[in-house]
């Protein structure tokens, strides 16, 4: 059946005939329709919220972006850890990437899967693009947009995962570990 629209400038379409557009997607698993998670009129994923920097605002933090230029299997074993919850570590994620980056050039494949974990926990937007492609072509970017995305959450990226929980559990910092002393 004909569906035609049309626009009545507040970018939501206004549909006059036929069937509905767009039609219900249906769920392959039950037969069943789901509700469209699209807003038509922001072209966001509903309940989704924007980053809070952009993509190419690496200079926000240039200690971050620098590490980052030179060495990014640190950025990235910082945010993996954190995304992951602990486990593997800081020092397993960093190695892993820097072992995909030596004998295949492509970690950006590993590190998308976390950008997109990322956005799950914390329910971003898939902006600018798709994250393998956001990875794929703007990899030191996308590991500085991510890095101060947890920071500005109120993360401390230099801890890592069980310092920040202590933090957060007690309410207080947490002081970095010296050794024991001894008399």
């Amino acid at each position: 059946m004909y569906t035609s629209f049309e626009n009545t400038g507040n970018n939501a379409p206004k549909y006059t005939q036929g069937l509905p557009y767009p039609t219900a997607p249906m769920s392959i698993a039950a037969g069943q329709p789901y509700p469209s998670q699209h807003s038509y009129s922001t072209g966001r994923v509903s309940g989704s919220t924007p980053w809070s920097t952009g993509l190419c605002h690496c200079c926000d933090d240039p200690a971050n972006c620098l590490v980052t230029a030179f060495c990014p299997c640190i950025t990235f074993g910082q945010i993996a850890e954190l995304v992951n919850r602990g486990e593997p570590g800081c020092a397993r994620s960093g190695t892993i990437y820097a072992i995909l980056m030596g004998f295949t050039g492509l970690a950006c494949l590993y590190s998308c899967f976390h950008r997109s974990k990322l956005r799950g926990q914390y329910g971003l937007d898939e902006s600018p693009s798709a994250d393998c492609l956001v990875h794929f072509c703007c990899e030191p970017c996308a590991l500085c947009q991510e890095y101060r995305e947890l920071k500005n959450r109120g993360l401390d990226m230099g801890i890592g995962w069980e310092a920040n929980m202590e933090r957060q559990n007690h309410g207080t910092t947490v002081a970095p570990s010296v050794g024991s002393m001894m008399r």
